[in-house]
């Protein structure tokens, strides 16, 4: 299994209980997180280049990623 960088647990490593306990008690917190890992692994299969998609598609996913990754950050502050 290869390593996808930009995990939750390493942009937030001084956090990473608050994420598991917040992933529990709040639905929409767990679902920000979900989405923000799958997310994550498209950005990641498209910089690998395992999967192919327009410059476009890439920055829109970047841009996705970096706005869940802020939602996330204002529940954790």
């Amino acid at each position: 299994m290869s390593h996808t960088p930009h995990a939750l647990a390493e942009e937030f490593p001084e956090k990473a209980s608050k994420i598991s306990a917040l992933k529990e008690t709040d639905a929409h917190f767990a679902k920000l997180v979900a989405e923000y890992g799958e997310v994550n692994v498209l950005v990641h299969r498209a910089e690998t280049r395992l999967d192919t998609l327009s410059q476009e598609q890439e920055e829109h996913l970047r841009k996705k990623r970096s706005h869940l990754k802020d939602h996330i950050w204002q529940h954790l502050k």
